[in-house]
């Protein structure tokens, strides 16, 4: 009985000493084992981040992290902390979701998350939909396919944009536009005006590509690996513009979506080459887990991004004018 009053008082004494800001600070320092980038995430200075973490920690009377080197990990208590801290912030969110639904579309957030090529033309979606709905907050996280899914594993957004989700029966699937990829080249290469140039003669080129992790990458190297073609990455980048501006300057050959090549003025220096089996037919596809009981806001904008992306699907035999389109 002693101990349970015990308990009891401890966790009283918690849940007066914890405020919701250290718990969001915390979550964000935990889950990029960062204090800067916690800061950056959450639009305050790394000192702010510190202290809210230091107090926290206090409260608990436990260390939340040990440093390692340069890097910082979670330790036992840490851990624990992070766990519960997960579930107040779900509860809380399961709540707003509830309030926003009783509101109807009036009010609401939409969480996103997508890999980053589809910045070149998701905001274009977007624009309409945030005028449709101007009473609705979006968030929208770029990042590469492996942080992703680990973004849903988390269940830090609403919905996911992605080329090629994982082979799952506990996630919901919706294609809903065309996402071609094609090999480029400076706009100088002898490949440049070839055509019907053989995958074994491409892989022979110093290639450029994102790093592991990315989505394009995974398809790139499946798609060579069913051609039992060995394919040799030169250069790694971490972004498709780096990528771009490598190929112009002649470091070698890539393979990139086409989504990527909207600059008319970066298109003027590189050539889309023609080869065998090119380009890569890939669908986007919007993910979300099977259980997951979408809110209001994020149900509606599913519905609208199937029904918009159908405007720019017009001619489905020709994958690269389906992208076009969304240029001009």
């Amino acid at each position: 009985m002693k101990s349970s009053l015990a308990e009891f008082r401890q966790k009283d004494g918690l849940s007066k000493s914890i405020t919701l800001d250290q718990l969001q600070v915390f979550e964000a320092a935990a889950r990029h084992c960062s204090f800067t980038r916690a800061a950056e995430e959450l639009f305050v200075t790394q000192p702010t981040v510190s202290m809210q973490v230091k107090h926290l920690a206090q409260a608990v009377g436990m260390p939340l992290f040990e440093q390692v080197g340069k890097r910082i990990y979670l330790t036992q208590a840490g851990q624990e902390v992070l766990h519960t801290c997960r579930e107040i912030l779900q509860c809380l969110d399961r709540l707003e979701t509830t309030i926003f639904d009783l509101q109807g579309m009036r009010l609401g957030r939409l969480r996103l998350a997508a890999v980053t090529t589809t910045k070149y033309f998701l905001p274009k979606l977007l624009k309409p939909f945030c005028q449709l709905y101007p009473g609705v907050k979006l968030s929208l996280e770029f990042t590469n396919h492996e942080a992703l899914l680990a973004r849903m594993h988390e269940n830090l957004d609403d919905l996911y944009v992605m080329s090629c989700p994982p082979n799952r029966e506990d996630i919901e699937v919706r294609p809903f536009l065309a996402n071609p990829l094609v090999a480029i080249a400076p706009a100088t290469h002898r490949f440049a005006n070839e055509r019907n140039l053989s995958l074994k003669a491409f892989a022979e080129e110093p290639l450029i590509m994102r790093e592991e992790g990315s989505g394009t990458r995974m398809v790139v190297e499946q798609f060579f690996k069913q051609h039992e073609i060995d394919l040799q990455i030169n250069i790694e980048l971490g972004s498709n513009e780096a990528i771009q501006q490598a190929v112009i300057d002649g470091l070698g050959v890539s393979i990139i979506s086409m989504h990527t090549l909207n600059c008319a003025e970066v298109r003027k220096h590189l050539a889309i080459l023609d080869i065998d089996h090119f380009p890569i037919h890939r669908q986007w596809q919007i993910i979300f887990p099977k259980k997951k009981q979408l809110p209001i806001t994020a149900s509606t904008f599913l519905e609208y991004l199937l029904k918009e992306s159908q405007k720019f699907s017009t001619n489905k035999e020709n994958p690269m004018q389906v992208v076009e389109a969304l240029w001009i």
